[in-house]
């Protein structure tokens, strides 16, 4: 069987040597050419990558791949991986398939209904106008896409594997929703986070078309081998940042970053969980400057030995245990002891 799986990039990264996955660079359109196949050529629409994110590649694929059986979509840093923490090879995923239709991410459940859920970081008249198209184009799906909306379970990313014919009969149900909310829908307005409206709606009709379409899913871990590249963007700034001594301009490009880029802090984005800290940091460091106090500055002016002592001051008074020798080697003050036993 000829198994392929397609590795979404819009970056330089090192790919996996097993031969079965291939990078894909989505959006290639108008940008430089990272030397990985591109979707930008043959039946393309590359060029609305602001909109659709990863899905121009899987548009690519839909029409311009077909010497292949099982197709699967992975991003340049999340891959399905075994039990065993080891990404998976072309037998695992013949042998998924066999018991179902489609290898997806494992689940994910939100708070509230996943339209709640959805609303509360997109528009959700967005959301809405999918299910309204749905019932125009797809009437007998309608159902499945107001089950799937009021439950609460949600798979992230895109990232699937099927069988190329399924695959097919997917895109052609996706996009045709898709371009038909285009021509009623004004993005203008969206910033660049939000404009990426159809890779977010996606995720969710994923479900909405298994749902409908009584496919069994197979549900697969997820491993993650690096940080969003944004997540890294935002670290490297705020380090420079700190070198320079530069607290209140760190902390005005950190919240103004974080208003265009909120999925940076997200936990699949900061997998090191460094975020809350570098915000802890940035407020303890100024409000030290402004006070003329010695503290965790006189210590390092880098910031990657800064949140490691942090999160050391900070397991230490979960513990209980204020170590007042290490304090003082590392120049707590009663601010920054304040500030990070308030977030314990």
């Amino acid at each position: 069987m000829r198994t392929k799986i397609f590795v979404m990039t819009h970056k330089k990264f090192t790919p996996p040597k097993d031969p079965i996955y291939i990078p894909l660079q989505v959006g290639r359109f108008g940008k430089e050419d990272l030397g990985y196949l591109g979707d930008d050529v043959g039946d393309s629409i590359s060029e609305r990558n602001a909109y659709y994110g990863e899905l121009t590649g899987m548009y690519w694929l839909w029409k311009n791949y077909t010497d292949v059986d099982v197709i699967g979509v992975c991003h340049y840093r999340r891959y399905f991986f075994s039990k065993e923490q080891k990404l998976l090879g072309k037998d695992e995923y013949e042998v998924a398939l066999e018991h179902a239709d489609m290898l997806v991410s494992d689940p994910m459940t939100s708070p509230t209904s996943y339209l709640e859920y959805f609303g509360e970081a997109h528009r959700v008249e967005d959301m809405l106008l999918a299910g309204e198209v749905i019932r125009k184009l797809y009437p007998q799906d309608y159902w499945a896409f107001d089950k799937v909306m009021k439950e609460n379970k949600y798979y992230f990313g895109n990232l699937c594997v099927m069988k190329k014919d399924l695959y097919d009969q997917y895109c052609e149900w996706l996009f045709t929703i898709f371009f038909d909310m285009e021509s009623q829908m004004d993005v203008s307005s969206y910033d660049d986070y939000h404009k990426r409206v159809f890779g977010f709606l996606s995720e969710e009709l994923l479900l909405v078309f298994a749902t409908a379409r009584g496919l069994k899913i197979a549900e697969g871990h997820i491993g993650i081998t690096a940080e969003k590249a944004e997540t890294v963007e935002l670290k490297l700034a705020m380090g420079q940042l700190v070198k320079l001594g530069q607290f209140t301009e760190a902390r005005q490009l950190f919240y103004e970053f974080l208003k265009i880029r909120p999925d940076v802090q997200l936990q699949l984005s900061d997998i090191k969980n460094e975020i809350p800290d570098i915000e802890r940091i940035l407020f303890i460091l100024e409000q030290e400057q402004l006070l003329g106090i010695k503290g965790m500055y006189e210590y390092s002016h880098d910031l990657v030995e800064l949140i490691g002592v942090e999160k050391e001051v900070k397991r230490l008074l979960e513990e209980g245990r204020e170590d007042e020798e290490y304090m003082k080697q590392h120049y707590i003050s009663d601010i920054a002891r304040d500030v990070i036993k308030a977030n314990i």
